[in-house]
């Protein structure tokens, strides 16, 4: 899909605009009073937990600088682990250590760090260089997620996510997000790491994108994308379905990584999701949007597979 086109035909297309997302589905759709839920990653896997639903392990959490003298005990039996802001948005402030050597936390793209440069990227998100508003943050310490080596080839110096939205608990697009040298190992496309449209029915892909282009193979690995299917592909997006009972809004972004051991995995949900995702399958989201509206109060009488189900026929 190319974006250069007029807007008459963009609406033809049954591509979402900004203004039509912010206003006929995340202002009406979505109570403000529930986003602290989701725009807080530490009360997004308290609230998971709670309804049993798998998210990567919780090493520790830092509320203050004088916590940072628990730094060293929290991660030195660990050899792989990630650093994020609680609310943090885009991959900002991220950072993932893949590897130790001696007393040097080595980073996906090689580089190694001391213990006080961990401690000063933590202290950033402290005051808050990467959290929403710039306000005081806290630091999330998590496990490195293992993930499934279908995705080999697939991405580079990261962990692909697969982002689904999810409107009234319906799966309505999926991309899987596989990071790149060029994106310093995050699955983010606005630094450079790949979207990937997944077909609904069979999590195979559609057509993959980079930097708003598209491209038939991973750039750092040379691997082909029609290849790609996305394994426990039903249990993925029942799991994201299952997301709106989880946090009761209407328009939702759910991010999930697939592990080797675990299976599906929470990775954060998103209440505001971006429209990249329609540049990456290849098609607007005014459609599905449309034909889940149409359904009126009936909507409510499903249970997350059935959603799941309708959305597949």
């Amino acid at each position: 899909m190319s974006w250069f086109i007029s807007p008459k035909q963009l609406l033809q297309r049954g591509v979402l605009g900004m203004n039509s997302r912010n206003i006929h589905y995340i202002a009406r759709h979505n109570c403000r009073h529930l986003y602290p839920l989701v725009d807080d990653k530490l009360n997004t896997k308290q609230a998971a937990q709670k309804k049993g639903i798998a998210v990567p392990e919780l090493l520790g959490v830092i509320e203050s600088q004088w916590q940072l003298r628990q730094l060293k005990q929290l991660i030195s039996q660990r050899e792989k682990f990630v650093i994020k802001p609680t609310r943090g948005s885009g991959g900002k402030g991220i950072l993932v250590i893949t590897g130790r050597d001696f007393d040097y936390y080595v980073k996906s793209n090689g580089r190694k760090l001391e213990l006080s440069d961990i401690r000063r990227h933590i202290n950033n998100i402290l005051s808050g260089l990467y959290s929403l508003g710039g306000k005081p943050d806290r630091v999330m310490i998590e496990a490195l997620i293992d993930y499934d080596p279908a995705f080999t080839g697939y991405t580079y110096e990261g962990v692909p996510d697969i982002r689904i939205i999810i409107f009234k608990g319906f799966p309505v697009m999926a991309m899987l997000r596989c990071s790149t040298h060029s994106s310093d190992g995050r699955a983010n496309l606005h630094q450079g790491a790949i979207g990937v449209g997944l077909d609904l029915l069979t999590g195979k892909s559609i057509t993959a994108v980079q930097h708003n282009r598209p491209l038939k193979q991973h750039p750092d690995t040379g691997k082909a994308f029609s290849e790609l299917q996305i394994p426990q592909w039903q249990a993925i997006l029942e799991l994201a379905a299952s997301c709106y009972e989880m946090t009761n809004l209407g328009y939702l972004g759910c991010d999930i990584v697939l592990d080797r051991a675990i299976g599906p995995v929470i990775l954060e949900l998103n209440a505001r999701p971006g429209l990249a995702i329609q540049l990456a399958s290849d098609q607007g989201l005014l459609h599905p949007l449309s034909q889940i509206e149409a359904l009126g109060d009936d909507a409510t009488e499903f249970s997350p597979a059935e959603r799941v189900a309708f959305m597949q026929q």
